[in-house]
């Protein structure tokens, strides 16, 4: 059985890191509030853009746009956002899980934002093309499209065949999804083709001001950019919401843990007084 000692010190020590918890509760709180109105506030604008390719798609027939066609390169460019800091919950490890559900090591050419996804991936084989974790940090747009303009280079010159996007979306504060989607080649639903040739048939032609290939290579870069961008926000938001459950949830166990500490050096000390009271009864006795 340990001393009173011992348990007045591992007391103190768990005190100390519940003050700790509650601090990184506290900030993680001001920090989700934040990250959650700039994602919010701009969620919309990346559904539109995403959901205007996907009809400008639709109502095209027979496009043959390097960007619309799979290139003959076997390899995979991911970009994982994750973020440079741990104490989150299973919010890094679920990209990870989700980019090792969808993508082959031997196949994939990694763009990673965020070192914890970029190390657990670099460790499970992955092959890291660039490392852009000082962005996660403050992203703003034109660091996405620097990330983006990179690895549209890479497609266009053949280096890899698709490019994938894995991030955390951010539903609320105790529900995020993490998420492996396709950014290129562009591919659309079976609802989404049907839905283009309905309009179509209803005298709703897609017609071009200029050359196709001149308005689709200034329209899919920016739907690039937009997605990278809105990625790196809701995984912010996705971030700090985790933590903040994290540290809430380390704060409540301290506490239990204090508490059965308190009872367990309270019976200590009661047991230590009462054979105190027995030595001291027996010496009287003895005595007499």
């Amino acid at each position: 059985m340990a001393t009173m000692r011992e348990i007045k010190r591992r007391k103190a020590s768990i005190q100390s890191t519940q003050q700790i918890t509650n601090a990184m509760k506290l900030v993680s709180t001001v920090k989700l509030q934040k990250s959650r109105a700039k994602a919010e506030n701009t969620r919309p604008y990346f559904d539109v853009t995403y959901a205007t390719v996907c009809s400008i798609l639709a109502h095209t027939q027979n496009l043959r746009h390097p960007y619309l066609i799979k290139g003959a390169s076997e390899k995979q460019a991911v970009i994982a956002i994750t973020s440079n800091r741990g104490l989150a919950g299973g919010y890094n490890s679920n990209i990870v899980k989700a980019v090792m559900g969808g993508i082959r090591p031997e196949r994939a050419s990694l763009y990673a934002i965020g070192r914890k996804g970029k190390d657990a991936l670099t460790h499970r084989g992955f092959a890291l093309t660039e490392d852009y974790s000082d962005v996660i940090e403050e992203p703003s747009y034109a660091d996405a499209a620097a990330i983006g303009k990179q690895v549209l280079e890479a497609y266009k010159k053949g280096e890899v065949g698709e490019i994938y996007l894995a991030y955390t979306s951010f539903k609320n504060t105790v529900s995020h999804e993490p998420k492996l989607i396709k950014l290129l080649p562009i591919e659309l639903s079976d609802e989404e083709i049907q839905s283009g040739q309905t309009k179509a048939d209803g005298d709703c032609p897609m017609n071009f001001d200029g050359d196709e290939d001149e308005v689709l290579d200034a329209l899919i870069p920016g739907y690039v950019y937009n997605l990278i961008y809105g990625g790196m926000l809701e995984s912010i938001a996705s971030e700090n919401g985790a933590r903040m459950q994290a540290m809430d949830s380390a704060t409540s166990n301290a506490e239990e843990m204090i508490d059965k500490l308190s009872l367990q050096y309270n019976r200590a000390r009661q047991s230590s007084i009462t054979q105190e009271l027995t030595e001291i009864i027996a010496g009287a006795d003895a005595l007499d």
